[in-house]
Formats: structure tokens, sequence, C-alpha cells
């Protein structure tokens, strides 16, 4: 077991009431935004949200826009800005979060490579992104590696990163210490929270990286206002993760990948663990497998990549098939947690994009006719996005 027992002081924007740092957070998802609705969000009465909100400012946390400055963010749907036309009186003015006094760095691992990137207060990209091969495995040569790409993301014309977030695909307890990383081949546990904030002289806290990318589509995505919302991913591996009313749902048994095994095709493929037609259909690996069988030779799912590209009938019929199963897990997913939307990520998602009608013929075919259709959206992947995620998680510690 590799553990540094001294502690992780993680710095925190500001020491208020829990209201004061509810509000806070209320102008970073749904800003700029002004008093009236923002009292509403929280049922405060216009008394107590000027008191904190005058707190915020003298903090330098937040800032008034100038007067009549148009609303910028998504408010939840029983919340209506409000309606001056023709009125007399003070214009309203917008709150904002003073997003560039502080940086973020955001590290992901992933399966093969680790992509950093460096973000604002408000999870804005600061510069252009890193991603390296994994070269050694080994928890000291993957935490020089960080060391490394951090220092190449920090900006010189940007404030010093106030913390880095770190993500991977596993189980992390105590925002630190990495208990499960399947990707990363470990066989204890390892504090790799201390090894990577010892290299890098900035405080650091680990985090699963679905729950990163659920957090950053509350606070700064397409989940902002939701009432409920879930995130599936499709690459090496098949993960899935829900927030309910802006917040992720927490469980510590999620990150083990307890849905990559749900049933979708009863006469789909075997996976490792001998069940046929479980969700590890939607991986590469088993895609590969799949195509391989069909093509009759040995193929790599980049193969198959290429051949869904040029159109070519094998790959064509293995993508609308593996959508079908993607849209029965969509279905799955919408029939117990009830989400409002579901978007779907990961590295192979180009494979949903290319046949949504699939996914959707997926979802109809266990989905009773009068219920609510499901949306789903599938946007355009990256691995910044994911590291951008991880800064997320750091910037939603760093204002709670």
């Amino acid at each position: 077991m590799e553990t540094n027992s001294d502690p992780l002081p993680f710095p925190h924007w500001f020491s208020k009431s829990q209201a004061t740092h509810d509000v806070a957070r209320g102008i970073m998802q749904y800003g700029p935004i002004a008093r009236t609705p923002l009292a509403q969000v929280f049922n405060l009465s216009q008394g107590a949200l000027s008191r904190i909100t005058s707190d915020l400012i003298y903090d330098g946390v937040i800032e008034e826009m100038p007067a009549g400055s148009a609303q910028g963010g998504t408010l939840p749907e029983a919340i209506t800005p409000p309606d001056t036309g023709g009125r007399r009186g003070r214009p309203q003015t917008a709150l904002r979060i003073r997003e560039d006094e502080h940086t973020f760095i955001g590290v992901n691992i992933h399966d093969g490579a680790i992509t950093a990137s460096e973000v604002n207060a408000m999870c804005r990209p600061i510069g252009g992104d890193v991603t390296e091969p994994i070269t050694n495995r080994s928890p000291e040569a993957i935490t020089a590696q960080i060391a490394r790409i951090v220092s190449a993301v920090i900006s010189p014309d940007a404030p010093w990163p106030a913390a880095i977030g770190l993500s991977l695909g596993g189980h992390i307890d105590d925002d630190r210490f990495v208990t499960f990383a399947p990707f990363l081949y470990w066989d204890a546990i390892v504090d790799l929270g201390a090894l990577v904030q010892r290299a890098t002289g900035i405080p650091t806290k680990v985090y699963n990286d679905l729950d990163s990318i659920l957090l950053y589509e509350c606070w700064f995505g397409d989940a902002i206002g939701v009432p409920r919302f879930a995130v599936i991913t499709m690459g090496a591996g098949v993960g899935y993760s829900i927030s309910d009313c802006g917040n992720p749902i927490d469980n510590p048994d999620k990150s083990y990948g307890l849905a990559g095994h749900v049933l979708i095709d009863p006469q789909g493929p075997r996976c490792s663990s001998g069940h046929i037609g479980c969700s590890q259909c939607l991986t590469s690996d088993s895609i590969a497998e799949e195509y391989s069988g069909i093509v009759g030779h040995v193929a790599t799912f980049e193969e198959f990549a290429r051949d869904l590209q040029a159109n070519t009938p094998q790959a064509r019929r293995l993508g609308e098939r593996t959508c079908f199963r993607l849209g029965v897990l969509v279905a799955t997913v919408a029939n117990l947690a009830m989400p409002t939307t579901v978007l779907i990520s990961g590295e192979s998602s180009f494979i949903a994009k290319k046949n949504r009608e699939f996914i959707r013929k997926g979802i109809d075919t266990y989905r009773h006719s009068q219920a609510a259709p499901v949306s789903f959206t599938i946007p355009q992947f990256s691995w910044r996005l994911w590291s951008d995620s991880a800064a997320a998680r750091a910037i939603a510690e760093f204002i709670s």
C-alpha cells in the first residue's frame, strides 16, 4: 500500500454560511443572473439575498455587471427572469462569478494516455491541452508524467493554479486513494493525490472520471436546470452515472462499473465474465472481436472504425446492431432511473453519432408506447472535456 500520512490541505475560495456557498454555486451555474430570479431559485427573501451577495462581492467572488446586462444562464423551468418592460425604476443588474481570479488544472488518466488542461473558475479553457501516451504504468512513473504534463499546460499569463483535479476510471477513497483502477493494473492502494501534490506543489484531489463528467454537465454543461440527468459512456469500458436536481447521486459502489454487465441482447456475444449479451458488447474490445468474426480474420477496433467511416456493409451492420443495443441500455436506464435526458459519451461514441435512428429503435423496443420520449444527446467527444471535467470537480470543492 503506497500512502502518504500527510493531510491534503485543499483551498477554499471563502468561508461563510452554507446559504452563501449555495448562492455562489447558483451564480456559477445560472449566471449571469439578476437578484430576483436568484432569490427564487433558493427561496430567499430579497433582503437575505442582498446580504449574501454583498458578502460575496466584498470577498471578490462575484461582481455586478453593468446595468441592463442580459441574463446569460439557463434557469430552472419554474424560475422566470424579471420582466421590467414598461416599468420605471432601477434596472436589474446581473451577477457573475469573477472567473479569471483563479485557475485550475484538470488531468484525466484514460486507457493508454494522460490528458491535462487548464481552466478558469467557470471551467472555461485557458490555452491548449496536452495528451501523452502512458509508457510506464507504475505509480511513480505515472506521477512523474503527470507532473511534467501539468507544467506544460500552466499558462504564464494566468494566476498560479489553485488546485488540480485528477480523474480516472476506477474507485477512489477520500478523494486521494486509488483502490481500484483496472486500466492501470495496480496491485495495491495508491495515495495518488499525495503523490501528485508532492510532485507538483499544487493541492490535488482524485475523482472517478464518470462522476466528474456528470458534475461538469450539472454545473457548466447540458444538465444545468435539468431535473434528472444520466450519462452513459462507451469505449474501453461502459459507464453510467446519474444526477438528481443538479446533484450527482452518490454511492460508494458505482465506480466499479456496475452498468457494464446489464443484459441488452440475449443473442449477443459472451463477455469475459461469461455473460451472454451484456452491455460489455458495447466496449471497443468486444466490438473488435465481433467484427473479426464477421469479416473472417482478426480485426482491430481501429479497422472497424475505418470500415465504418467507409460505410462497408459489414461494418455498417455491426454499427447499427451496436447502436440498437445501446438504445436498449438507454431504455433500461430510462425505465428504472427515469432521467429527463441521457448524454452518450466516450471514445467510441462516434458510432452512436452515425446511427441515431437505431438508438431510437432500441429505446422504443423496450419503452412503453405511451411513456414520454427519451431525450438523448451525443456531444462531440474529446479527451479535453474529460480533463476539464476533472478540473470542474476541483472547482466545485473550491467554492463549496
